[in-house]
C-alpha cells in the first residue's frame, strides 16, 4: 500500500482543479499540499502536462531539506518557494501558483491589488501585497528559494492567513490555505478580484477601495471567531 496515497490523491485533484478553473496554460502552474500528520509535502512534478498527470506522479518531499521522499519524477522547480512558505507561515497546508492573466498583469505592473469590493474582502482582508524585485545576485543564486524569502519579507506585519496571497513582482501570484484545495480556491478568487479591480479602475480612474468597516464585515463573517456564513 502506498503510504502517501491520500496526500498524492489530494494534491493531484487540487492540481486538476487549478487547470479546470482556467488559471494555467500548458504547464504554467503547480499546487502542493502538506500532510498534517507527517508534515511531508506533495507537489506536482516539473513540466508534466495536466492531461498526463496521475496521482502517483505527485512527488513527496521533506519540507526542511527538500529531499524527495517518494517519487521518480523531479518535483516542480518552484518547490523551494512552496517550502519557504510552509516553514514561515504556520497553519498553511496548501500552496498554489499560477500565471493567471489578470493577477500576473498586476504583478508585472508591480502594483498591490487593492480591495475594491466585497468579492475581494470575502477572502482577503485587505490589499494583496506585491514583492520587491529580486536582486541580480538572488536571481543568479538559489532563485526559487530567494523567491520564497522575498514573499516572506513582503508579509512583515501582515497576517498571512488573513491575506493568503501575494503577487511576485514581474512573475505572478502565489496563494495558500488550510489545504491544497483552499489554496486553489484562493487562486480562483484572486484572479476574479484582479479582473474586477482592473475593470473598476478602467471605468473610473478615481475608484477607491471599500471602507475598512465593509472589508472587515465581509471577511470576518466568513473567517472570524463568530463567523456565520454558510452551514455549521
Amino acid at each position: 500500500m502506498n503510504a502517501h496515497g491520500d496526500l498524492q490523491n489530494s494534491v493531484f485533484e487540487a492540481n486538476l482543479a487549478l487547470n479546470r478553473a482556467g488559471l494555467v496554460l500548458l504547464t504554467w502552474g503547480n499546487v502542493s499540499g502538506r500532510d498534517p500528520n507527517s508534515g511531508l509535502v506533495g507537489i506536482k512534478p516539473s513540466g508534466v502536462s495536466y492531461d498526463a498527470l496521475r496521482p502517483d506522479d505527485i512527488v513527496i518531499v521533506d519540507p526542511e531539506s527538500g529531499r524527495t521522499v517518494e517519487g521518480t519524477l523531479r518535483p516542480s522547480s518552484d518547490t523551494p518557494t512552496h517550502l519557504a512558505l510552509y516553514r514561515a507561515f504556520p497553519g498553511v497546508g496548501g500552496v498554489a501558483h499560477s500565471h493567471s492573466t489578470h493577477a500576473v498583469a498586476w504583478a508585472q505592473a508591480r502594483q498591490p491589488l487593492p480591495c475594491m469590493g466585497t468579492t475581494h474582502a470575502d477572502h482577503f482582508r485587505g490589499a494583496i501585497p506585491v514583492t520587491d524585485d529580486l536582486s541580480a545576485d538572488s536571481i543568479g543564486g538559489d532563485y526559487e528559494a530567494e523567491t520564497g524569502a522575498i514573499i516572506v519579507r513582503a508579509f512583515a506585519g501582515i497576517p498571512p492567513l488573513e491575506i493568503p496571497a501575494v503577487l511576485v513582482a514581474g512573475h505572478g501570484p502565489f496563494t495558500w490555505g488550510a489545504d491544497a484545495h483552499h489554496a486553489v480556491e484562493n487562486s480562483i478568487v484572486l484572479e476574479e478580484a484582479a479582473h474586477m479591480a482592473l475593470l473598476a479602475l478602467q471605468i473610473s480612474a478615481n475608484a477607491t477601495p471599500i471602507s475598512d468597516a465593509l472589508r472587515d464585515r465581509h471577511f470576518l463573517r466568513k473567517h472570524g471567531s463568530s463567523a456565520y456564513y454558510g452551514q455549521k
